[in-house]
């Protein structure tokens, strides 16, 4: 008789408010197995897992654990139950060491030296090398993603769900995870269910796949017999070129094929001089630590320079510099023939740059604002009795005209800005940002979030800005998206600059090392 799986899930359904995050979904995870669940963003993927670890609780549906039929309430019942997961974004306290990370929250007595012996039987056991010792904040992201996972075991779990667990990873460190992925399951009997948007992954690292869309589950099939096309045929429902769509679906492989050109470099020599340039910028936070160390970056018009390195590396005080949110304490930024004054309200805007920020809801729409009013946010058309007075009828006209130009769907200029999915926010955003005919557009994270048609858009407006002579500024974490996009690439790491390449040079394992800070460029 064939055992019962470590964990199944049968006619799962959760809903919040009109929208079904999962649809009648049925997963199984046997012990000795690593099971991608695959999706685009949204597809449920997530949600189904915080149903297993007891964070979001199920309006329908049943969950096996072992054969025995169980309602798990919280994580700590699903702890006891042997689930353990690997959340997504981070948490832990930045002021602590890794052993006292590891065992926050345990209700013992503290043992400190108990706790680092742990700590050190882990590390070994699994080939996760670590200092107990080692204050959080002064880890790698890499290494923080040991000491998560390291938390993870430290109770022995039966079933591990890793959920998208490489989003702040180099592919070298990507490698070594799913290494210890494998020995896990290997040795240990283990189930593991590795939560992707990204087929190379599921590819590289899984014996099984469960393909989710929409919510609900559209097919499972054993690795061995899958390929990319078919997969991302399932994920997306439509064929999908995975030469131009590559980025979106996350596979690197078909973008390490052939190199997307060298308009950057011919941009760059053809042009007399850079359209932005930012020389030794050096700015600290409130609290005194240091977010940008010396960068040093210049775009030129007409091309895609894309910003590659592992989050928190400095991406986000770059894109608050160029957004006048950031003062310097040293350094300079020009912007064509001007030298806006940085931190300084509405310089860089006024100099020629638009952003679009990472995080549209905090800082790039008002969700409660109506389209037309998000569309002209920046610079509102002013009535003829005065600046303080906004012409309705000319705002109506340009919203009309940005809808139509930008294809963004919505019930019409009035419709509030929360109506709208968010790809078609994300089109209100860059419809603002280019109307204003900028020298320089910053794109933040411009896709994060989005479906592949989304994706596919918002990359396709970005190509067609740079055609037009614009200098974009691509900052991501995703380096497929770079791969895609850009004409040159620059990786930062820990706030500066520290190599760049064309595209058509690109090494991508040379690229990772540099991500990882492993293998500096000389300045």
């Amino acid at each position: 008789m064939t055992a019962p799986a470590a964990a199944e899930l049968r006619g799962i359904t959760k809903r919040f408010g009109a929208v079904v995050a999962c649809d009648g979904v049925d997963v199984a995870l046997r012990r000795g197995e690593i099971h991608g669940i695959l999706g685009e963003n949204g597809a449920g993927k997530s949600t189904l897992m915080k149903v297993l670890i007891g964070l979001v609780l199920p309006d329908a549906g049943t969950i096996g654990i072992d054969g025995e039929a169980c309602r798990i309430r919280d994580p700590a019942e699903a702890a006891e139950r042997g689930i353990g997961m690997v959340h997504q974004h981070f948490s832990l306290v930045e002021p602590l060491t890794v052993w006292e990370n590891v065992i926050l929250g345990e209700p013992i007595r503290l043992d400190a030296a108990a706790a680092r012996r742990r700590v050190q039987e882990i590390s070994e056991r699994y080939g996760l090398a670590i200092d107990p010792d080692e204050r959080i904040s002064d880890l790698s992201a890499g290494l923080r993603q040991r000491v998560e996972i390291i938390k993870c075991l430290r109770r022995d779990p039966a079933i591990v769900i890793l959920d998208e667990p490489t989003s702040v990873l180099t592919p070298g460190e990507s490698e070594q995870l799913f290494a210890v992925l494998r020995r896990v399951v290997e040795t240990e009997n283990k189930a593991v269910a590795l939560v992707s948007h990204k087929l190379d992954e599921v590819l590289a690292a899984t014996d099984r796949i469960t393909i989710m869309r929409a919510g609900a589950v559209v097919d499972h099939r054993p690795t061995a017999e899958a390929d990319a096309p078919g997969l991302a045929r399932a994920m997306v429902g439509r064929p999908v070129s995975l030469r131009s769509e590559a980025a979106a679906v996350g596979f690197i492989e078909a973008l390490s094929e052939e190199p997307a050109g060298a308009e950057g470099t011919a941009a760059t020599q053809a042009a007399p001089a850079p359209v932005l340039s930012i020389r030794g910028a050096t700015a600290r936070g409130r609290d005194g630590r240091l977010l940008l160390d010396g960068l040093s970056l210049e775009v030129y018009p007409g091309e895609i320079v894309g910003v590659a390195g592992v989050e928190g590396n400095g991406q986000a005080p770059l894109s608050d510099l160029l957004s006048s949110l950031l003062p310097l304490d040293g350094g300079s930024v020009r912007v064509d023939d001007a030298a806006p004054a940085p931190g300084r309200p509405g310089a860089m805007a006024a100099a020629g740059v638009a952003v679009v920020p990472a995080d549209r809801h905090e800082s790039g729409c008002v969700l409660d604002m109506s389209v037309a009013e998000n569309l002209t946010l920046v610079s509102p058309p002013r009535s003829r009795l005065g600046r303080a007075v906004i012409d309705r009828t000319a705002r109506q006209e340009r919203a009309e005209q940005l809808i139509a130009q930008f294809g963004i769907h919505t019930s019409g200029p009035d419709a509030p800005m929360w109506s709208l999915s968010g790809g078609n926010q994300q089109r209100v955003v860059l419809a603002r940002e280019l109307s204003g005919d900028p020298a320089v557009l910053v794109a933040a994270q411009p896709t994060r979030g989005l479906d592949v048609g989304a994706i596919e858009y918002i990359s396709e407006r970005l190509r067609e800005a740079a055609r037009d002579g614009v200098g974009v500024l691509l900052i991501s974490t995703e380096l497929e998206e770079v791969l895609d996009l850009a004409d040159r690439i620059a990786v930062i790491f820990r706030g500066r600059i520290i190599g760049e390449m064309d595209r058509a040079d690109v090494d991508v394992e040379r690229l990772g090392l540099l991500m990882s800070g492993a293998q500096e460029e000389a300045s």
